[in-house]
């Protein structure tokens, strides 16, 4: 029996544990590994994401900048040709506006590590901020989003997408991810985050080598001991299609999804809360069957 928390984003809350929540993606990006690219144009990631909700997503999560592997992101010295605060305020802010205007009461997310675009996305409608460096990238992001008193998820990454080909493996990644996690949160609460503001996620693929996601997922539910309320995101990763491989081959992006839907059955048996997915019509399906069964 997984815990039941009261997330609290803004000036509502959302309850978590008696059903699993999902947060389906939209990226208004050209380079997403994922899609690649086909919802840059912003109406159309508007209309995506309303179709989402209608296929049974509970959270839209809006990202304006790919975290691929092998991509600079700012602040870096080595940033070059990173996606710019003004460039993925363009890309994100009229997408957030548009789904609050047609759906007032739907609920969504920013998929950002730059405390000036959470602050701007929050203004615009988005109640959780989902910042995928843990809030490490941005030194003002903490401060930030004590101040916004907004949702915020913070996940696990082990340094930077150009730096993950490089990275040391690691002897027990769980114990790694939990310490840091918790060294991450505690950080948060330290510098004014509540604690029923935060949820974390273990970062699936995000500086871990594939072989290091499979304990992360065969012992998810050690992340209990943290105490947040749990997300997982492992829809089309690469340890998927490693898994999937055939004749040496790893499977594609577009025939990962029979593996995500199991990845994120697994996930959800062992105590996730949100599952964060591209497929949400195929997972809300899943999530029904596998909470009649945790």
């Amino acid at each position: 029996m997984r815990p039941v928390f009261e997330w609290q984003i803004g000036s509502r809350a959302i309850e978590l544990g008696k059903r699993t929540l999902i947060m389906g993606v939209v990226n208004v990006t050209p380079d997403s590994f994922s899609d690649g690219g086909v919802n840059f144009d912003r109406d159309r990631a508007a209309e995506y994401a309303l179709k989402l909700l209608q296929d049974g997503a509970d959270i839209i999560d809006v990202g304006g900048e790919s975290t691929r592997p092998g991509t600079k992101v700012a602040p870096a010295p080595d940033a070059g040709d990173a996606v710019t605060e003004k460039e993925e305020l363009e890309r994100v802010i009229p997408v957030i506006s548009a789904v609050k205007q047609k759906r007032p009461t739907s609920i969504l997310s920013v998929d950002t590590y730059k405390a000036g675009v959470a602050r701007a996305a929050v203004k615009a409608g988005a109640e959780i901020v989902n910042d995928v460096s843990g809030f490490l990238w941005d030194g003002q992001m903490r401060k930030t989003l004590a101040e916004l008193k907004c949702g915020a998820v913070l996940m696990h990454m082990r340094g930077r997408p150009s730096e993950w080909k490089t990275l040391p493996p690691l002897s027990d990644v769980v114990t790694v991810v939990k310490r840091e996690l918790r060294e991450r949160s505690d950080a948060a609460v330290m510098a004014g985050m509540k604690r029923e503001r935060l949820v974390i996620d273990p970062g699936f693929g995000f500086g871990k080598n594939r072989e290091e996601n499979y304990p992360l997922l065969r012992r998810f539910e050690e992340f209990h001991q943290l105490h947040f309320p749990l997300l997982v995101g492992v829809s089309r990763k690469s340890f998927i299609g490693r898994a999937l491989a055939h004749n040496g081959t790893d499977a594609a992006v577009p025939h990962r999804l029979y593996g995500t839907l199991a990845a994120e059955t697994v996930a959800i048996m062992k105590g996730a809360h949100i599952i964060r997915t591209h497929d949400v019509r195929a997972c809300a399906d899943a999530v029904r069957i596998a909470d009649l069964a945790s």
